[in-house]
């Protein structure tokens, strides 16, 4: 199901505390690094913490600047975001001001927290989840319900640790400040976890006085039936290789990436790469790649249109390269219509031939976009 754009924000010191355990809240960002984050604050459609921070930091927040709030009123926004709070027990304080300052709030709990925090009087929206706490129907409900198209998660740990583990965290916003904490009973950004393998991809450092920001996204695929953010990341990649693809009258415009378990792209290509007029996108790509790689049997095969089953101009099609190269598990945005080849199914080519097959939906307006002209 879609979700929304999951971006972590925090500020760490250079030994990985948020905090030192004194009285009082350790500034761990500088008064522009603030700003910066009033400004993100204004940019998104939610903010969420977790009921430990609720209850440790008592936070209002807030979008501070008041032309960012103006600025977002005559775009049609609310003039803050949506606040978010998620807490098994429900068990939160009715007087913390997260729930007397700006705009509209929502609880995310378990049925038994619901009750809880119903008999509390939380001057909120108050959502079970079920037995459990699920992050997956919590964003899918974000998402569909309350219309968050970007979520920034402001912490803490524990719910940081959650969701980069889960695959569900989009971005890392990481501050790094100049001072060490050094005391083992603080709270540290990151807990233990199966955290996914390989490098995060860095997207951008930059100095702020005394901070350094630095912005990170993850890029290994996930391994199974379902998505994680770097799927979504990788796919849209797709879709661009898509859009620039030679135009033509009698096939479709796709793009496609191989990408090894660890987040190393091993290759991409799209269709009619190279003056070739007949070329697939994923046989561009596979074509490639080195097929003694080892590699390619823990890949994912991301292509903006299903792997074709049959086809005229090669021997061979797409679904059946990809299983002769390994590869287990293929995402794609749009399954192939009848427009040239009736009742195409490469998906149950791969499938019967053990490939996991994870369609995204969310991205097959895009996927689409260069094929418009084709009939339907």
């Amino acid at each position: 199901m879609p979700h929304p754009y999951v971006l972590l924000s925090a500020a760490v010191s250079l030994d990985g505390y948020l905090d030192d355990t004194g009285p009082e809240r350790l500034l761990l960002s500088s008064p522009a690094d603030f700003d910066r984050v009033d400004e993100v604050r204004a940019s998104v459609d939610a903010i969420l913490i977790g009921a430990g921070t609720v209850r440790a930091d008592n936070p209002r927040l807030l979008v501070n600047s008041p032309e960012r709030r103006a600025a977002r009123t005559a775009a049609g926004l609310p003039e803050y975001p949506l606040k978010v709070t998620v807490s098994g027990s429900g068990d939160l304080d009715p007087a913390a001001q997260f729930w007397h300052t700006g705009g509209e709030k929502v609880l995310y709990t378990t049925d038994k927290g619901a009750e809880r925090a119903r008999a509390l009087g939380l001057a909120t929206d108050i959502v079970p989840l079920g037995a459990d706490l699920d992050w997956r129907r919590l964003l899918t409900h974000l998402h569909d319900v309350r219309g968050v198209r970007r979520l920034m998660v402001e912490g803490g740990g524990l719910i940081h640790t959650q969701l980069l583990t889960q695959g569900l965290a989009d971005e890392l916003q990481l501050v790094l400040a100049p001072l060490f904490v050094g005391d083992p009973g603080a709270p540290r950004l990151f807990g233990p976890g199966g955290y996914q393998s390989g490098r995060l991809r860095l997207l951008e450092t930059r100095r702020i006085e005394d901070v350094v920001l630095m912005r990170y996204e993850p890029t290994a695929p996930g391994t199974g039936p379902l998505p994680v953010a770097a799927d979504h990341h990788w796919l849209a990649l797709a879709c661009e290789l898509a859009a620039q693809c030679p135009p033509s009258d009698t096939a479709f415009s796709v793009g496609a990436v191989v990408v090894a378990a660890d987040g190393t792209e091993l290759a991409r290509g799209h269709s009619r790469e190279g003056g070739d007029p007949v070329v697939h996108a994923e046989e561009a790509a596979l074509a490639k790649t080195d097929p003694a790689d080892p590699r390619l049997a823990g890949a994912t095969v991301y292509s903006s249109l299903e792997p074709c089953a049959r086809r005229a101009s090669r021997p061979a099609p797409c679904a059946r390269l990809i299983l002769d190269a390994g590869v287990r598990r293929v995402v794609t945005a749009w399954r192939e219509p009848d427009t040239f080849v009736a009742e195409a199914d490469g998906s149950g080519v791969l499938a019967a031939g053990g490939v996991e097959v994870v369609v995204l939906p969310e991205h097959e307006e895009r996927a689409k976009a260069p094929n418009r002209h084709l009939p339907r």
